[in-house]
């Protein structure tokens, strides 16, 4: 099994902000814009998580309730109206497609999404940016791959529910792939609890917060210990300049890449990463896809 920590939602290159950490602690994924998409902002969420509301809030009405938006991963049963059979869905392309498929990314596989954030304060009705609240990097959600599916040549089966999914209208970009989620997770046998396949995480915990709390960058992370790449471990791709890792005072350091949007790394070669995603979701994950 291999484990992609996939850089998703809203940060200073797409959507030109962070995503929120709400006031009651809960965390919200802000989908990028997508101008081809057929979706807007304001058709995303309900009472409680009102995208398009979040979106104009934050970005001053840069971006608006009807502006057009990516909404990919596509994780909460919630966020839309469903047709029958929706599954949890990511779709990728172009050169973030092609080093997956270079890493030999498939079915199996577990994408651990991650994004940058920050805390808002609700102010005069509206939602502001805390400015003493740092920007930080947190995971924020998971899908592990039941299948992987080409776009041109999706099923009709497939397309019933997922056809308002934005890469179906992304046809001429080379490399178009859908990852259809499972429905649970087992990531090693025996597991002593059945848990979603996909999922979010709603509320944030420093257990999921990748960036150092110490540092001034969002990009400088400490992670756990086992996540050091020793000999005979491939380390995490686009990090495999050992310049980017440390280790000190019983925790792993590493200067994560500002591009790239997929980094990946073989799970069989760090024994303790099934056990750690699976107290993740056990302790903090949400169930929201049915």
């Amino acid at each position: 099994m291999r484990i992609i920590l996939s850089r998703k939602g809203f940060d200073s290159s797409a959507g030109g902000v962070p995503s929120p950490i709400l006031p009651d602690g809960r965390m919200v994924s802000l989908p990028i814009p997508d101008s081809r998409s057929p979706l807007r902002y304001g058709d995303i969420g309900g009472e409680g998580r009102d995208i398009g509301a979040l979106v104009s809030n934050l970005t001053r009405g840069r971006i608006r309730r009807s502006s057009r938006a990516h909404l990919d991963p596509d994780l909460v049963a919630g966020d839309l109206e469903r047709p029958a059979g929706w599954r949890p869905v990511f779709g990728q392309e172009g050169a973030a497609q092609g080093h997956l498929r270079n890493e030999g990314v498939g079915p199996g596989d577990l994408f651990v999404f991650f994004g940058l954030f920050q805390r808002v304060t609700r102010t005069r009705g509206r939602y502001v940016f805390d400015a003493q609240a740092p920007r930080i990097h947190v995971i924020w959600g998971w899908l592990r791959v039941e299948s992987v599916v080409p776009v041109a040549d999706c099923p009709e089966a497939i397309r019933r529910w997922a056809g308002r999914h934005p890469h179906f209208h992304h046809d001429r970009v080379p490399g178009n792939v859908l990852y259809v989620g499972r429905r649970r997770l087992a990531l090693s046998e025996g597991a002593s609890r059945e848990l979603p396949g996909s999922g979010v995480f709603s509320r944030h915990s420093r257990l999921l917060q990748l960036s150092d709390p110490a540092a001034r960058r969002p990009s400088d992370w400490r992670l756990p210990t086992w996540m050091y790449p020793q000999a005979g471990r491939k380390a995490l791709s686009y990090h495999r300049q050992w310049a980017r890792w440390s280790r000190d005072g019983g925790v792993t350091r590493l200067r994560s890449a500002a591009r790239g949007q997929e980094f990946v790394f073989p799970a069989g070669q760090y024994p303790l990463s099934a056990a750690w995603m699976e107290a993740l979701i056990g302790r903090l994950g949400s169930d929201r896809n049915s």
